[in-house]
């Protein structure tokens, strides 16, 4: 008998076992794709089409990278918020604080208000994600509105009602000044966006990103398996926080003044609608979500003054109950609708059979 040893069967059938379609769409997800380039190739051409809404625009993508921030708490962690502008406020007022007193350099300053905002979020996550469900809507909205009256209260150092004022903003690097029209506004707030969107993505593609995702969809499987639940939906809570601090810095930064309704209910409100039209849980969500909000909200303004908030909810009552997943999800269901059948792969030797 041959001492030479046989090949396992059992390892090369493994081995050569190709992967299911699933699995291979799942680790190509985090791969760059051409349509990713779409928004950015859009707001680098806005610049240039639309000159006189450059402060607009930067505008809007203040409020797309706070959106973005809080989709990665309320989308893929799962948390229920609706005390996001805790975070945003903290990092304008801290913003603020600093530059009325002297400190001007304005990158240092978005670190100082997203550091501040992380405290926070560090500080209440530690209560807010030991609760579920309603309880847990009220904690984090009660933070929210605890912050904004202590703003209120302490006017020596925000200005109360009257608002954040006699900010100083140096120029970024010393070389582009923030000015008047909009234009060193502009391309800094995409700048910052598209870091913010690059660390988002990366995060959500990556294995911690997944299992924000599995405690999201079952608690108690994530348990069941050692993975640190709180300890995980405590760390997003706070990168989320950090973001939301650099959105509010950006806004004290480019408008040079802070008002209360940074920590306001309304602003809170506003961004998880923003994020219901254009898709939660979904990375470009905000990106549909934030304008289309901005637009209906100016023409719902000019047609009624009064009750243009009414129909806001009659338009976000449509979108619950004909577009589930917001604008993107209807998108995605119609390409599903309309992309052809995968021909089946035929076993060998049926063609000929008959």
């Amino acid at each position: 008998m041959s001492d030479t040893p046989l090949p396992s069967v059992a390892t090369t059938s493994v081995r050569d076992r190709p992967l299911p379609e699933a699995v291979r769409r799942l680790a190509r997800r985090h791969h760059p794709r051409v349509y990713e380039a779409l928004p950015w190739l859009l707001a680098t051409a806005g610049y240039f089409a639309f000159p006189d809404y450059r402060q607009l625009g930067a505008q809007v993508f203040i409020a797309i990278l706070f959106a973005l921030a809080t989709d990665l708490i309320l989308g893929y962690a799962g948390v229920i918020t609706l005390g996001q502008a805790a975070f945003f406020g903290s990092g304008a007022y801290f913003c603020g604080i600093l530059s009325a007193h002297g400190w001007s350099e304005p990158l240092s300053l978005l670190i100082a208000g997203a550091a501040a905002a992380a405290a926070v979020g560090f500080l209440s996550g530690f209560v807010v994600l030991r609760t579920t469900g309603l309880t847990q809507l009220m904690l984090t909205l009660i933070v929210a509105v605890m912050l904004g009256e202590a703003a209120n209260k302490a006017t020596g150092l925000t200005g109360g009602a009257n608002g954040l004022q006699g900010m100083e903003i140096a120029p970024i690097f010393g070389v582009f000044e923030l000015d008047l029209y909009g234009r060193t506004a502009y391309c800094y707030c995409l700048v910052l966006l598209f870091l913010g969107w690059l660390a988002v993505r990366t995060l959500i593609y990556s294995p911690f990103g997944r299992s924000l995702t599995g405690i999201r969809e079952s608690e108690a499987r994530m348990r069941a398996i050692g993975s640190p639940v709180f300890r995980r939906r405590l760390t997003a809570y706070v990168i989320s926080a950090a973001l939301c601090g650099v959105a509010g810095a950006l806004l004290a930064e480019t408008t040079q003044l802070v008002a209360l309704d940074t920590l306001s209910f309304e602003r809170s409100g506003a961004v998880v609608i923003m994020l219901i039209i254009g898709g939660v849980g979904r990375l470009y969500g905000a990106f549909l979500g934030v304008p289309i909000y901005m637009i209906l909200q100016d023409r719902f303004a000019q047609a009624d003054p009064t009750y243009w908030y009414f129909w806001i909810g009659v338009f976000l009552l449509l979108i619950v109950l004909f577009a589930r997943g917001g604008i993107i999800g209807l998108v995605e269901r119609g390409a599903r609708l309309i992309r052809p059948r995968r021909r089946s792969v035929s076993t060998p030797g049926s063609e000929n059979i008959g």
